[in-house]
Parts: C-alpha cells; sequence; structure tokens
C-alpha cells in the first residue's frame, strides 16, 4: 500500500529524524492505525451515505466518523470514510476532483454522431444550478469537467465516463445534455470511480471490514484490519508535501505556519496558493497549508514563512517543543 506520492522530492536540508519521538504511518500500534484510518467503501445502492457511515461506525467501535461526498441513496461507488481523528482532513476530499460513470437514456432518438458532439460541448466549464434537492444553495455556478469519455452508445442508451470538478451534479449533467439534444435525457445509473486519490482499486465492502474487526476480536489477528483500513496520509496523497524537521513539528501544532528555516524536504513544482501536505521526517502528517511561493523560491529561501497553515492534523505534544535548536 502507498501511503504518500509526493513525485519528484528536493532535498532543503539534509537532515535525520529521532526515533524516540514520533512515529511513520506504518509503524502506528492498531488503536492509532484505527484512530488515524481511511475506510475507502464501495457504497452500495439502497442506503444514504448517512446510514452506511453509521453501520461502519457500529463495525469498527468508535464514536466519530464521517464521509466525504454524499451519494443519492441508488449511487453506488467509491464513498471514502475518516474515522476518529481522520475526520479533520475530510474538506480536503470534499474539494477533490471526482470521476463516475454514467448510464443516460435519452427520452427520442438521436443520431450517435449528434449524441457524440453535443457531449464534447460539454468538456470544460459549464453552468449548472443544483437540483431542488440538494444540500446546497440554489444558485448558478461554474464547474469544470476535465473530460467526458463515451464508453457506448445503444439506441438511446448512453454510457459515458466523465471526470469533473467536486461539486458537478451528474443528474443535471445528464437532463443539460437532453436540453441540447432536443430529445430531453434522464440519468439512469450513476457509479462514482474516483474520489481524490482513492479509486474502485482501493474500496471495500461492508462485509469485508465486518470480517476484519471480526477476525481481531476472536484470535486478534491484526492483518485484515490493517489492509483495508488506509493511514490518513492515503487521503492526501495527490497534493504536494512539504516536510519539516522536528525541531519544528510542535510549534506546527500549535498552530504557527511553516517558516524556511524549518523545511526540509519538499515536493518539486509547488505553486503559490497551492494547498499542500505538511509531513515530519517520518511521513507523518502534521498540518494542511497553502504555500506561499515555489518550489524553486522555498529553497532559497533562509528565512520568512512559506506555508501559511488552514488546518492543523497531529496533536501537539508529540515532538518536543524546540527540540534540536
Amino acid at each position: 500500500m502507498v501511503f504518500l506520492n509526493p513525485g519528484e522530492v528536493l532535498v532543503k536540508i539534509d537532515s535525520e529524524t529521532d526515533p524516540r519521538f514520533g512515529c511513520s504511518p506504518e509503524q502506528r500500534s492498531i488503536k492509532e492505525h484505527i484512530n488515524k484510518g481511511f475506510l475507502v467503501l464501495d457504497k452500495p445502492s439502497g442506503p444514504t451515505s448517512h446510514q452506511v457511515v453509521s453501520w461502519i461506525k457500529d463495525i469498527v467501535g468508535v464514536e466519530r466518523a464521517g464521509h466525504s461526498g454524499t451519494l443519492d441513496p441508488k449511487v453506488t461507488g467509491v464513498l471514502p470514510v475518516g474515522l476518529l481523528d481522520s475526520t479533520r482532513i475530510l474538506q480536503v476530499l470534499l474539494l477533490s476532483g471526482k470521476e463516475y460513470v454514467t448510464f443516460m437514456r435519452l427520452h427520442s432518438d438521436v443520431a450517435e454522431s449528434r449524441v457524440r458532439e453535443v457531449l464534447d460541448y460539454f468538456v470544460g466549464r459549464i453552468y449548472q444550478t443544483p437540483p431542488v434537492k440538494s444540500a446546497v444553495k440554489r444558485q448558478l455556478r461554474v464547474r469544470q469537467i476535465y473530460e467526458l469519455i463515451v464508453l457506448e452508445v445503444d439506441g438511446r442508451d448512453v454510457l459515458f465516463r466523465v471526470d469533473c470538478e467536486a461539486g458537478t451534479y451528474i443528474r443535471k449533467l445528464c437532463f443539460d445534455v437532453g436540453l441540447v439534444l432536443g430529445s430531453g435525457a434522464s440519468m439512469k445509473q450513476l457509479r462514482r470511480v474516483r474520489a481524490g486519490p482513492f479509486t474502485e482499486d482501493d474500496v471495500i465492502s461492508l462485509h469485508d471490514l465486518k470480517d476484519a474487526f471480526v477476525f481481531y476480536a476472536e484470535d486478534g489477528d491484526e492483518s485484515h484490519i490493517r489492509e483495508i483500513v488506509q493511514p490518513m496520509e492515503s487521503a492526501v496523497s495527490h497534493l504536494a508535501g512539504v516536510w519539516v524537521g522536528d525541531n519544528a513539528v510542535d510549534a506546527v501544532c500549535h498552530g504557527a505556519p511553516v517558516y524556511a528555516p524549518g523545511v526540509c524536504r519538499i515536493s518539486s513544482q509547488i505553486k503559490v496558493n497551492e494547498l499542500v501536505a505538511v509531513y515530519s521526517l517520518k511521513n507523518e502528517l502534521v498540518a494542511l497549508g497553502r504555500s506561499l511561493y515555489t518550489s524553486e523560491d522555498i529553497l532559497g529561501r533562509d528565512k520568512g514563512k512559506v506555508v501559511d497553515l488552514e488546518r492543523v492534523v497531529m496533536s501537539a505534544g508529540v515532538y518536543p517543543s524546540g527540540w534540536g535548536k
């Protein structure tokens, strides 16, 4: 299992981490692994996302869990669920791109060439008003369709894959396609195949989850839990990373911005105002923040803040205050 995928990493300061403090994600105790864990559920058709999370809380035995990106009851597919401390980073996944496979039915006959032509029109910036039954305010807004690939056209039935910005309503997309075609159209089935860094390759079923915790309760076998519960770091693996030295971790945990002298390594090609994950040298997620400079500029700076924090994830006291100064 890959926890981090930061691409090329540039070294600013060659520094080592003290093994007495902190713990790499793969070495956490089973309790901490669950406490800082993420599940990627293959949501079945029927229950609401809220009901699924309630079942997960009962199976795992935790009081707090949350999902990232509601799926309607009949919609299936990738539903990331954060447990306990991992709920602190759900917002990152809520704002991450999504990918769906959609079965759309036209209300009258249209030539296949025309269907493909019109669907191509919807790649790029589109305007949508959320449907009446939605959790957001009904006002016109812009969303981005990054890619739309027609998989099959069979008479009035159209199967396509769409890669889109978070908050895009696929049911509304189908309705609008029908308006342009002049035939009318409706969404018949929908499956989410990606949410942020998580894909169908990562999903588990509720039965998998139940079995893993039964095995652990009966014979203490942790292996199944460790296979299906991912560390919280996996949920931000699509973000660029900034690694800070041991002496800077606790200050960040107390809300201080990341300063240039504390940075040891960074992902290449960081852009200004880009959301980045701040890690310890043991690859523990410490915080999320906005980069104030590009990677090249950060490498060249020896003072001043380089990342403004948006969310502190690690608890204070894991690393000693001012250690190593």
